[in-house]
């Protein structure tokens, strides 16, 4: 055999085991000057992935630079801009490529800037594993925050927390134990599945590609070990199978097949399936890639498949499973990474892009504000560059979509300035069905001048009346939670009992445990919440009764929407106002401390507003009135309304 065909054997063996390798995508951040880029410059030097020229040029640079005694600036490797390399900082998202016997690495080096969050979230959107630099002078910092906040949003489930220059604290254990302290206290209120601590130099390059001897009280692994041996083949979902169509291939009259790429889970020859949006139902016939037909295809492969029947199928659709489908809707929440100059516009016209999908759609309001630095929630405003917040968006036709938490790609939109053709957002779908449908639209369609009269009945509102003793009437208490509404409702209805009138509390409680099960705490979601209720309230009412109803209700818009549905001569608003702290106090639920920890999300009054009432037809102040006192109160504004007389 020939050395040429010697040389060729061994290049097609060496491209079959790179095949055979593994793909880790990883992403290093952290604040300005924490060493992200020398750290990267030291994987790629100490496991020899940089050519000799690359090597001559860095060592050049480095001259020029007059560094550490003219030691090697591996920081280099990454710093490409020109800007970067005369500010001594990381601007732009550099990606850079090795390899190691056990894996393939593709790097992206996050700019460390505040004011380059956009292009940090960029770099993450596709990452596997995040490494975050910590200044061990320093200690967790607010550029720590922001970038594990950002980590945390986009779903990466392996965090590296790598506490670099420990050769300037003198390999002190105690530094990297506080460090790990501050920063294990503040990831509690991250989703960060798998989380580790390293020790290292990247200049001096200890525990990067080796061990260290100068902490010998570190008996962990090095960073490369870790990054050889995560375990990220289960980060994939293989149980919902989601093909968005790219291409309908027609390349004569013989073939229809359709292209794209496996989102999630495994499609087979042989499974059935439905086309969304239309639910037409199917079978795959063949499932064909590169090297030809195969009998099964998992992300992120790309294929074409052809179908057992001729249905309509166009780029955009989605091909998924029966018994496992979608989201199909033409509204939902997602977290939002504004990344445009120009503030976002509430009820403008933006091209959203979903999968393979491009339709038209608007941000119809923003739930709140986060402040990424700290995790506090803000009032809601519309988003400037780099912010981020929890947003409605509403589009003008029905995509299939998921949770970002479940389906990174089905999840994942965004959001494009039609004017400019720039991208203004990247968007990532929250795990919850809030739009229902508009849920505005549910109170207009169902407003009392559109409801049907119980006509059947026999018996008149003023026949109910005289024989019960008291008009209908619906009394809304709302305040914020521990205010003392459910208790104040029960004691009236204990009160008017005793008085022989007709009288049923309706709890907020009671109505999410029952009708309101399936709703969660969202604007939208206590939207609807209160206007299941008030359609009970108004069965309650036709048939004479008295309704107390107690729910916080804190959007005001939708208190009034509850009073014109019931009709303004059968709704009272009671405002039970008690201050925060005294609401803290009488918290027996623990929901102000779950609030506060982050654990449960919108509580009115901590993380979401509630909005006083700003005319009530009485006001409580629980603090200074007693449960007796309150209750004569009530007792009195229903005399006076003549919903009951003086017996």
């Amino acid at each position: 055999m020939t050395n040429s065909r010697l040389i060729a054997d061994d290049f097609e063996m060496l491209l079959e085991e790179q095949d055979r390798k593994g793909m880790v995508r990883l992403l290093t951040a952290g604040s300005v000057d924490d060493g992200k880029s020398t750290l990267i410059g030291r994987l790629l030097y100490d496991t020899r992935m940089i050519y000799e020229d690359q090597l001559a040029a860095i060592r050049r640079d480095s001259a020029r630079k007059g560094g550490d005694g003219g030691a090697l600036d591996l920081s280099l490797l990454t710093d490409g801009l020109r800007a970067e390399r005369e500010q001594g900082i990381t601007i732009d998202v550099a990606y850079r490529y090795f390899s190691t016997l056990k894996r393939k690495f593709i790097i992206a080096d996050c700019p460390g800037h505040e004011q380059y969050t956009r292009n940090m979230a960029t770099g993450a959107s596709n990452c596997d594993l995040a490494v975050i630099l910590v200044d061990a002078r320093h200690g967790v910092v607010r550029q720590t925050k922001r970038h594990s906040f950002i980590v945390s949003l986009l779903g990466i489930k392996h965090v590296v927390v790598a506490v670099n220059k420990m050769d300037l604290v003198d390999h002190s254990q105690e530094v990297f134990d506080t460090i790990v302290r501050d920063y294990a206290n503040f990831a509690t209120r991250l989703e960060l599945p798998d989380l580790r601590f390293i020790p290292v130099s990247a200049l001096l390059g200890d525990n990067v590609v080796a061990a260290s001897t100068s902490m010998p009280w570190y008996g962990g692994e090095t960073l490369l070990h870790y990054l050889e041996t995560v375990h990220i083949a289960s980060d994939r979902n293989l149980i919902d199978m989601r093909f968005p169509v790219q291409l309908v291939n027609r390349p004569n009259l013989d073939f229809r097949g359709y292209c794209g790429t496996v989102a999630s889970g495994v499609i087979r020859r042989g499974d059935d399936v439905v086309v969304l949006p239309s639910g037409a139902v199917t079978r795959i016939e063949s499932v064909i890639a590169f090297e030809g037909e195969v009998p099964e295809a998992f992300p992120p492969m790309a294929v074409t498949v052809t179908l057992a029947d001729d249905v309509d199928v166009s780029r955009g659709d989605v091909l998924v499973h029966p018994g496992n489908l979608s989201r199909l809707d033409n509204a939902f929440e997602a977290m939002v990474v504004w990344m445009d100059e120009e503030p976002m516009a509430l009820g403008k016209q933006y091209v959203i892009r979903h999968t393979t999908n491009t339709v038209n759609g608007q941000v119809a309001s923003v739930r709140y504000r986060v402040d990424v630095n700290t995790l506090g929630r803000e009032p809601g405003a519309p988003l400037a560059m780099n912010e981020v917040g929890r947003c409605t968006v509403r589009l003008t036709r029905k995509i299939c979509f998921d949770p970002y938490a479940s389906n990174h790609v089905t999840g994942a939109f965004i959001l494009v300035n039609r004017s400019t053709n720039r991208t203004a957002g990247a968007g990532m779908i929250v795990d919850r069905a809030t739009s229902l449908r508009s849920l505005e639209d549910h109170w207009d369609r169902e407003t009392l001048e559109s409801l049907p009269t119980p006509a059947l009945s026999r018996i008149s509102a003023d026949e109910r009346a005289r024989m019960l003793g008291h008009r209908p009437v619906t009394l809304l208490l709302t305040g914020l939670s521990g205010s003392g509404k459910t208790t104040l409702a029960y004691a009236l209805e204990r009160r008017l009992f005793d008085a022989g009138l007709s009288v049923c509390v309706l709890d907020g409680r009671r109505m999410r445990q029952t009708v309101s099960r399936d709703l969660g705490y969202s604007e939208s979601e206590r939207s609807e919440n209160l206007r299941r209720a008030t359609d009970v309230a108004r069965v309650l009412n036709e048939a004479g009764l008295i309704c107390l109803a107690a729910f916080v209700a804190p959007s005001a818009a939708v208190r009034n929407k509850a009073r014109q549905a019931l009709g303004p001569d059968r709704y009272l608003e009671v405002h039970v106002s008690a201050p925060l702290d005294v609401c803290r106090e009488r918290d027996v639920s623990g929901i102000y401390t779950k609030a506060d920890s982050e654990q449960l999300a919108d509580v009115p009054g901590v993380s979401f507003p509630y909005e006083q009432p700003e005319q009530p037809d009485l006001v409580l102040e629980t603090d200074r009135l007693s449960v007796g006192d309150s209750v004569e109160r009530m007792l009195e504004l229903l005399r006076d309304r003549s919903v009951i007389t003086s017996r």
